[in-house]
């Protein structure tokens, strides 16, 4: 018994980042979670340090994502990790960022020329998009989720997605068109929130 546990451990390394995930959902198995530090926490580090420009801000920042990271991890269906971690990442540091902007920035800002103005507040709303559109795949049905990532995120043709998921031709097409539609509505409701 003692010999299978000590394998166990010793192959969490080699599993890939979608077993160690299933295996803190499902399993309930905390170890998976160490090893995804183990693996991302200093890339996580390095993006919350580029942004903040702060070694402290960016080591709780890091804490923050990680605490989150587990709570979402639970509630979502979660493909490709390792990307979905740094988009998290980068999105709660400019989130954190634009939260504390007002009350630091008002000096700069009057004397920025206003064509940057302009570039800064379309980099604001394509991050909002961006942000809007991450909140709102997550409340699409994981058929349509799974389908919509597969097809304009890793760019797979429909036979593709049918090979990958078991889906058939039909259900890929209706689950795409579905999930394009209600992505817009859920994005427009978000948008308006956020006005």
């Amino acid at each position: 018994m003692r010999t299978k546990l000590q394998i166990q451990v010793s192959d969490y390394k080699k599993f890939p980042d979608d077993e160690l995930v299933y295996r803190y959902v499902n399993l309930h198995d905390n170890t998976a979670i160490n090893y995804l530090y183990e693996r991302y926490g200093h890339l996580v580090f390095g993006v919350c340090l580029k942004c903040l420009k702060d070694v402290d801000a960016a080591k709780d920042m890091t804490q923050q994502i990680f605490i989150k990271m587990l709570d979402d991890l639970n509630r979502f269906h979660i493909n490709n990790f390792k990307p979905w971690l740094f988009k998290v990442a980068k999105n709660t540091c400019l989130m954190h960022l634009r939260s504390s902007q007002p009350a630091t920035n008002n000096k700069i800002d009057i004397s920025d020329d206003m064509e940057f103005e302009q570039e800064k507040h379309q980099k604001i709303e394509q991050e909002e998009k961006l942000n809007n559109l991450e909140v709102a795949l997550t409340q699409l049905s994981e058929e349509q989720r799974t389908c919509i990532e597969l097809f304009y995120l890793q760019k797979l043709t429909y036979s593709e997605i049918v090979q990958k998921t078991s889906y058939t031709l039909l259900q890929v097409k209706s689950f795409i068109q579905n999930g394009k539609r209600n992505l817009k509505i859920k994005m427009e409701a978000l948008q308006g929130m956020g006005q």
